[in-house]
């Protein structure tokens, strides 16, 4: 396993694909980055000699892209902006509820959670109607 920008790469997947276990690089940069350090994008990620993963890294830093801890950070700042000004995006990301207008009377499990069945609790002091 090659070791790029304290991220682990998987050795036996195509250098292009292993360069998109980096939070924050997909399809699109992984080839404009493999581009800029003139690596063959087919070559597998185990076979890469030291050199070539400079090369990487070195077209990484270059680009100015945001990537890992930066961008994760940078994501949270702006869920704690919106959430700040109260704003209603910030406060359905604040209640766990869909975002983007999508109806929620049904469907939304994925944000609401599993269903929590409410259910109507007997007072076992009220009176039967049976004398």
């Amino acid at each position: 396993m090659a070791r790029i920008i304290g991220v682990e790469i998987p050795g036996e997947k195509r250098i292009d694909i292993a360069l998109r276990y980096i939070y924050g690089i997909g399809p699109t940069n992984a080839l404009e980055i493999l581009e800029r350090a003139k690596i063959d994008r087919a070559l597998r990620a185990k076979d890469l000699t030291e050199q070539q993963v400079a090369h990487i890294v070195h077209a990484i830093q270059d680009g100015k892209y945001v990537i890992e801890g930066d961008l994760r950070r940078e994501l949270g700042l702006n869920l704690k902006r919106l959430q700040a000004i109260k704003c209603y995006r910030g406060i359905r990301h604040l209640r766990g509820l869909p975002v983007r207008g999508q109806r929620t009377s049904t469907n939304a499990r994925t944000r609401k959670g599993p269903r929590k069945t409410v259910g109507v609790q007997r007072n076992p002091n009220a009176k039967t109607g049976i004398h």
